[in-house]
Parts: C-alpha cells; structure tokens; sequence
C-alpha cells in the first residue's frame, strides 16, 4: 500500500449503559480499551478516536508511543462523527485502506484485523456477525471515505455494510462480543 493503512480505534462513546469509564475497567490485568491496541499493533499504530474526557487507556497508549488521538469534538452527537472524522483523516493522509474497530471489543484476534486488511479491495471487508450482518471491525478501500465522512449521529459503518457487496471474513462470534454493560465484562471474564 503507497499511501498506508489508516487504523482508527472508536473510543468516544459515553458508556452509559455501562455507567461510564468502561474502557478503563480492569479485564485480565490491563484495561478494557488497551486489547484492542494490542490486537492492531502488527498493522500499524492507531489512532484512538476520543471524546472528552479522555480515556486513561488512551492516554497510556499514547505515552506508551502505542497510539494517537484523535479528538472528537462531536463525540457526543453520536458514533458516526467518529466514523466520519475517522474517514477524513485516512483521506487528508492518503491512505490506502482504513482499518475501523471498536475499543470495547477485546477478543478480537489480531490475526482478524489482519484479514479484514488482505481482503479489502474495491469493496470493503467486514466480518460477519452472529445477525447475519456484516459489521465492523472492517477495512474500507479509499473510494469508501467520502461515504463514511458523511456519517452522523448514531449511524455507524454497519449500516453502510448492510447495503453494500462486501468481502466477508468469518470469525467465531465469541471473537465478536463486545462490552456495553458490566454484565458483559463479567461474562468475558467467565469464558476467558
């Protein structure tokens, strides 16, 4: 790829089903957000979409050389102005692809995220998910940005996938769960 891989890590939720901070909440000795860093650091260093406050995860990854940020200021309208901003950056840098996933999703595999990024062609990648929809994370070709950079609200990627022809990777839905209420961390940990 000339222009690179663009990794974008949605952070800037609320977490309100959560009762906030989730992504600071302790899973298997580090913080829930800094799994997906991990999962993306043979791809290439991400930038942690944030709103404010700022996630400690990501303040660890940034000081740690593991990340940037890229700041939000929309972050409360919704998930797609994470998406959108996310689309802008990858665009003003060139790149070549843009890699989207979720910070409170901390079984994916990075071996994953690397699929997703083989099989991003004209048509983006997602994995499909336990609804039969495609979803993220997923890898968009360039031609994908303006679409994403239009993102509002609380509409996301997966609606875009869901009207689109898409390279599909198959993963185990378990790889998929993602974390909203503490209900969910604690079954991650029971299965873990």
């Amino acid at each position: 790829m000339s222009g690179g891989l663009a990794i974008a890590i949605l952070a800037a939720g609320s977490a309100t089903r959560f009762g906030g901070g989730k992504l600071d909440v302790e899973l298997g000795g580090m913080p829930l957000g800094l799994y997906a860093v991990g999962a993306a650091r043979g791809l290439g260093r991400p930038k942690i979409v944030v709103g404010r406050p700022i996630p400690g995860f990501a303040s660890e990854a940034l000081a740690l050389g593991e990340a940037t940020l890229l700041k939000n200021k929309r972050a409360e309208e919704g998930i797609g102005t994470s998406v959108a901003l996310s689309a802008m950056q990858a665009a003003a840098a060139g790149a070549d692809a843009l890699l989207l996933l979720a910070a409170d999703m901390p079984l994916v595999k990075p071996e994953t995220l690397a699929a997703l990024v083989a099989a991003v062609s004209d048509r983006p990648s997602a994995v499909l998910h336990p609804d039969g929809h495609a979803g993220i994370p997923a890898c968009f070709p360039p031609s994908w940005f303006p679409k994403l950079a239009g993102l509002e609200g609380d509409q996301g990627a997966g609606m875009l996938l869901r009207e689109a022809e898409v390279a599909l990777v198959e993963v185990s839905p378990n790889e998929l769960r993602d974390v909203d209420r503490p209900e969910d961390l604690a079954e991650i940990l029971r299965k873990t």
